[in-house]
């Protein structure tokens, strides 16, 4: 990995290793159990830079690049997906959106919020009839004098609860099909105000909070069960002309880039889970005695272990290899696509084999492969299921093949 990290990469990396460790792997398996949000560690993360890791500090950022926010990302995911998903879901798909397409006065309004971590972000694209064929969607946007009003719901959406900013897609010209989907900046007021102000971040009171935009019901997930996901619903909700995100008609072509860029996220999430999962597997191998030799000696484990190895190694490059591409300002569209789907399938596959390594205790909750094994599942889904990302890399071959 020298190739892609220079000493500020491995000095976050350092850093944000160690907070997992004493932090969050005291307290993942009972926020896992209760389904809490991790109101206390997300305020610390926020106090460390981490909900704002790749933007200008003059916006409230860090002030670092992608590779050290997809490191955050990985090393976070190593100990628990559902802080991992927290920064990511934030950082990309709520707030980069308006760093990459809004306007001066946008960015200037919006992002130090999110930067800093003051409130948290997210980002209304799936509904509940438009999951893969995001081009479907419902939610509409109609012309009032001023502004538009929406009226609608998203589903299966990070921080619809907590959060306080989002980006949303909503059909302004239904003739027009995908080009006919515009983006919007809503914001309301956080479903958690006691706890946020408890812990002094998650709510802004001087945020122009929009009506008729609310949270609904939690989600009771199979895994990432700490991370805040609800329906976010617009009922007669008036957004001003000046949240427009981009020109109008540009959404669904602006959130594909969102979404190309979150993929290396999910990329690197997966990878996390995986390196985390073939962590506890290694070390309970070794450990763990049978038949008189620990269990690390026999050939049927150690081969599970080579290969658990051997494919996080090769995900580790597809991951990198894509950040280091979107860094360098190179198109990396096929390779974000290669890095999720490769990673998802091999955290899917590492912690399938951690669990079996761990035998019958890796199907308690005395061991955290069991968590890893459910958080895993959801990288083959969201952000383009494997197989959306197969068509995307697909179309891209072929595309390549006739010029």
């Amino acid at each position: 990995m020298e190739r892609y990290f220079d000493e500020n990469h491995l000095a976050i990396r350092d850093m944000v290793r160690e907070f997992a460790q004493n932090e969050i792997a005291p307290v993942a398996g009972h926020l896992d159990q209760t389904s809490e949000f991790p109101w206390e560690n997300v305020a610390k993360m926020a106090e460390l830079g981490l909900l704002g890791v790749p933007w200008n500090e003059e916006l409230g950022g860090a002030g670092m690049d992608g590779i050290a926010y997809m490191i955050a990302i990985h090393e976070l995911a190593k100990v628990d997906a559902s802080h991992s998903i927290t920064i990511s879901a934030h950082t990309t798909l709520g707030t980069s959106p308006i760093v990459n397409f809004g306007t001066p006065e946008q960015i200037e309004r919006f992002v130090p919020y999110l930067a800093s971590g003051r409130v948290l972000g997210g980002f209304g694209l799936t509904e509940p009839g438009a999951g893969s064929d995001a081009g479907g969607t419902q939610t509409t946007a109609v012309k009032a004098d001023g502004g538009w009003v929406l009226n609608g719901s998203k589903i299966f959406i990070t921080h619809a609860g907590v959060g306080e900013i989002f980006v949303a897609t909503a059909v302004t010209d239904r003739e027009k099909g995908p080009k006919g989907i515009t983006s919007f900046i809503v914001t309301k007021p956080t479903t958690d105000l006691d706890r946020a102000r408890e812990v002094g971040m998650g709510h802004a009171d001087d945020l122009p909070f929009i009506d008729g935009v609310r949270a609904g019901k939690k989600e009771d997930k199979m895994g990432w069960r700490a991370s805040d996901t609800r329906e976010l619903v617009f009922e007669d909700a008036f957004v001003p002309d000046e949240n427009v995100l981009g020109e109008v008609g540009m959404g669904f072509i602006n959130f594909m880039k969102t979404l190309d860029a979150g993929r290396i996220g999910i990329g690197a999430l997966s990878l996390g889970i995986a390196e985390g999962a073939y962590e506890q597997a290694l070390k309970y191998a070794a450990e763990r005695r049978q038949f008189g030799k620990a269990i690390a000696e026999f050939q049927g484990i150690q081969f599970m272990l080579a290969d658990m190895a051997t494919e996080i190694e090769a995900a580790k490059h597809l991951v990198y290899h894509a950040a280091w591409l979107k860094e360098e300002g190179k198109p990396y569209s096929r390779e974000a696509s290669m890095a999720k789907l490769f990673a998802s399938e091999v955290a899917m596959r590492t912690t399938t084999k951690a669990v079996q390594i761990h035998g019958g205790y890796g199907y308690t909750k005395e061991y955290p492969v069991e968590r890893m094994m459910r958080d895993a599942k959801i990288c083959e889904i969201g952000e383009g299921t494997s197989e959306i990302q197969r068509m995307v890399i697909a179309r891209s071959l072929l595309r390549e093949l006739s010029h």
